[in-house]
């Protein structure tokens, strides 16, 4: 059987990982970006610039079995945003029209600031997805782009991403962070590993020819209150001293269930923050 091909439209951080958990005998993956040096063994790099127009030089030839689109914004600003997620996905599908490629299914990398719930509610796929921010707005705005593609297509809302290089939680708990425990702030996360990883499952799913969804939520068992998780980073770090006072960096508060994923068959490599932040002490 021949391999399979992906293209990853952002090779970036969650990209890099969800290339590296593709069987290389059953894949053929190819990564754009604009600096291909930082690609993982195994892929093609593909450089291109997403904000561009102009279609990268090096575009694979053949047909493309499989397209994820994973951009992350340069500028964290609504034009930074406009440019990642709606012109970037534009650019990138109209190179493969150019080119007269079929993907068999888009992934479109999403976020679960598309929600606006703050009262600590369970959010699934179904929950309304309301977020009025820029953010939320535009990454809603992209979502409907991918899904009215003409290609089979679903999008995954990541949560919150940490893991190696990812690390602004343990460097706010050695600061002396501090939360309000009552009423409780829920937060959602996910292992950088998982996040690729989930990705990586859905592609060997849709190849498998299981029947996917248009839409999953990246995150791991646990969502539980932030302060859980600092007090728990604080044992750990042998953090003593607290800020002076409590302060909180997202206004949100939900709980995001992975139900649907995990009937799939998805299971978390780090069920929880306990399994994922050990690994990050540990190392």
């Amino acid at each position: 059987m021949p391999k399979a091909s992906v293209l990853i439209a952002g090779c970036g951080d969650v990209g890099s990982r969800l290339a590296a958990q593709l069987p290389a005998n059953n894949w053929q993956v190819y990564g754009l970006r604009r600096s291909i040096e930082r690609l993982p063994a195994g892929v093609t790099g593909v450089a291109g610039d997403l904000f561009s127009d102009q279609c990268p030089g090096q575009w694979p030839e053949g047909n493309i079995d499989y397209l994820v689109y994973s951009a992350a914004a340069t500028d964290h600003d609504e034009a930074g945003y406009q440019a990642a997620y709606i012109e970037g996905l534009k650019h990138t599908l109209g190179w493969l029209k150019q080119k007269g490629q079929q993907p068999k299914r888009l992934l479109f990398v999403s976020s679960s600031g598309v929600y606006s719930q703050t009262e600590g509610e369970w959010v699934d796929e179904t929950s309304p997805a309301e977020a009025t921010s820029y953010s939320g707005r535009i990454m809603r705005e992209a979502e409907q782009i991918a899904l009215n593609s003409g290609i089979a297509a679903s999008v995954v809302r990541l949560t919150g991403i940490y893991g190696p290089g990812r690390e602004w939680m343990l460097g706010q708990v050695r600061k002396g962070y501090r939360v309000a425990v009552d009423p409780p702030l829920y937060g959602n996360r996910i292992h950088a590993d998982d996040a690729g990883g989930l990705l990586a499952f859905l592609l060997q799913a849709d190849l498998q020819g299981k029947t996917l969804d248009d839409c999953y939520i990246g995150v791991d068992n646990a969502p539980v209150p932030l302060a859980e998780v600092v007090g728990w980073l604080r044992e750990r770090l042998g953090i003593t001293e607290w800020a002076a006072e409590a302060s909180v960096r997202r206004a949100g508060s939900k709980r995001c269930s992975n139900a649907r994923a995990k009937a799939l068959g998805w299971k978390p490599r780090y069920p929880s923050y306990r399994e994922g932040y050990s690994a990050m002490l540990a190392d």
